[in-house]
């Protein structure tokens, strides 16, 4: 089997493509409707449609810039809430409903206790986090992405002990790992265990 490795991030054009892709595959019911919007002062990354007709602003942010990621969804659900109804009358048909309101929807790297903490008393009504890692193989880079689930009461715990690896479901032997290659993976996800 190719050897599996975490990775650097991709150039950004590149890394938004992989988690429009990967966030598909997580959330089917959300469709895009729009990439690359100029909001309010920065740029969204990209804006779904949510079942309802609830708009949804992603933004994806780099490591470190958690706490400013959660700022900026409050500021550009601001901005994009009363714009809906202009949206809807270029785009009648889409099935944008103004009055379900606006959602975010946050990747990042990690996400430290204080975001944890202020998404949690947001509530997931308006704001969801989740985390992702990009990791390389013969194919190519890939990036995981695992939605952060209950922040409140977590946060301690998530900032004292590190990531666990991404829970898919697959076994060893679905992925075709040797107890070694395993071990290999495991110290490669652990905190220091690639370098630069």
């Amino acid at each position: 089997m190719p050897e599996l490795a975490l990775c650097d991030a991709p150039p950004r054009r590149e890394l938004l493509r992989l988690l429009r892709a990967s966030a598909a595959g997580l959330w089917p019911a959300q469709r895009v409707i729009a990439e690359d919007v100029l909001g309010a002062e920065a740029k969204i990354d990209w804006v779904a449609l949510e079942p309802g007709g609830r708009a949804c602003v992603v933004l994806v942010g780099e490591q470190g810039e958690d706490l400013e990621l959660v700022a900026r969804a409050l500021a550009q659900r601001a901005w994009l809430g009363p714009r809906l109804r202009d949206w809807l009358q270029i785009a009648p048909r889409i099935g944008l409903r103004p009055e379900a309101g606006v959602r975010a929807l946050l990747l990042c790297p990690a996400f430290r206790s204080e975001a944890l903490a202020a998404a949690s008393a947001l509530g997931p009504d308006v704001l969801s986090l989740a985390s992702y890692r990009c990791v390389r193989d013969a194919a190519g880079v890939s990036v995981l992405v695992e939605p952060i689930r209950g922040a409140s009461g977590a946060a301690e715990a998530i900032e004292a002990h590190p990531p666990e690896p991404f829970r898919t479901g697959l076994s060893d032997l679905d992925l075709g790992l040797t107890p070694d290659e395993r071990r290999e993976f495991e110290r490669l996800a652990s905190p220091g265990g690639v370098s630069g």
